[in-house]
């Protein structure tokens, strides 16, 4: 799945409605399994006969150019999924929203919030993203809000093939709103075109206002970056403007958000921004 970092070889994802209860399996290899609780053996042997380099330098040259040629061939891949994506949420008139950041940001939370207050005026569904647990969906479930869990295993991101399987069974309706939160990481996810139409960074006063530079690929990658926990400036050692001017360092076109899902301080601005793509 991830050539960058390695995460998620031979991992196994599940995608589950909690609606319906259904589960299903999607192997490394594509395959789908729908739900069952029989154990599956994913071991393959593979027998290699070929010839081997030996000087240092042939053998770094082809590690490394056969490690370029699959990334190539993984995100052209991806890419291809995507822009299916795309096209399929066109067709619906339907917008949808990566959502990236850190663990512990408060994604979930502003998530379930802005569910709640734009229930009467936006249709909005969820693709909840983790390695593990259906813990968020359950959350997001509470509101009203229909939502497929996706569990990437040891991925470290969501893909285009996992968020379509998820849009198949969400079946979001005409003109309404998708929000796909992903896996809590700001490093793979900048690589990986979900089909959606922004990416949306999130990132909480309770983190070091350097993010920005430290992980400028993230940034540079969104449409829209939102601050959250605004609360707690009073109380945290974080730099308001020297975090907006690295933002805007990386990325001069970044749309800006000051929000706290606590107090409903800077939510309207968010809430007129999402009307208006709907």
């Amino acid at each position: 799945m991830c050539i960058t970092c390695g995460c998620s070889d031979n991992s196994e994802v599940t995608v589950t409605n909690p609606q319906t209860g259904t589960h299903e399996h999607i192997l490394a290899d594509g395959t789908v399994i729908s739900h069952s609780h029989h154990a599956h053996d994913h071991a393959h042997a593979h027998a290699h006969d070929h010839e081997h380099p030996h000087h240092p330098a042939e053998i770094h040259a082809q590690i490394h150019g056969n490690i370029l040629q699959v990334e190539q061939n993984l995100l052209a891949k991806n890419n291809l999924l995507a822009a299916q994506n795309r096209g399929w949420l066109k067709g619906r008139k339907t917008v949808a929203l990566n959502l990236v950041s850190s663990p512990g940001s408060g994604k979930t939370t502003l998530l379930t919030r802005t569910i709640a207050d734009l229930k009467t005026a936006i249709p909005i569904s969820v693709i909840e993203g983790d390695q593990a647990t259906a813990n968020d969906a359950q959350k997001i479930s509470e509101t009203g809000c229909q939502v497929i869990q996706i569990n990437t295993g040891t991925g470290c991101h969501l893909e285009a093939s996992m968020v379509e399987r998820g849009l198949i069974e969400l079946d979001p309706p005409m003109n309404s709103l998708v929000m796909i939160e992903n896996v809590g990481n700001l490093v793979c996810p900048a690589l990986f075109d979900l089909g959606e139409n922004a990416k949306v960074v999130i990132l909480s006063v309770t983190e070091g206002e350097d993010k920005p530079i430290k992980y400028p690929y993230m940034f540079h990658a969104s449409q829209v970056m939102i601050l959250t926990k605004i609360d707690l400036l009073p109380y945290v050692n974080f730099n308001l403007d020297r975090c907006l001017d690295y933002a805007y360092q990386v990325n001069p076109n970044l749309k800006v958000f000051q929000v706290s899902a606590t107090t409903g301080e800077g939510l309207d601005a968010w809430y007129s921004w999402l009307k208006s793509l709907v």
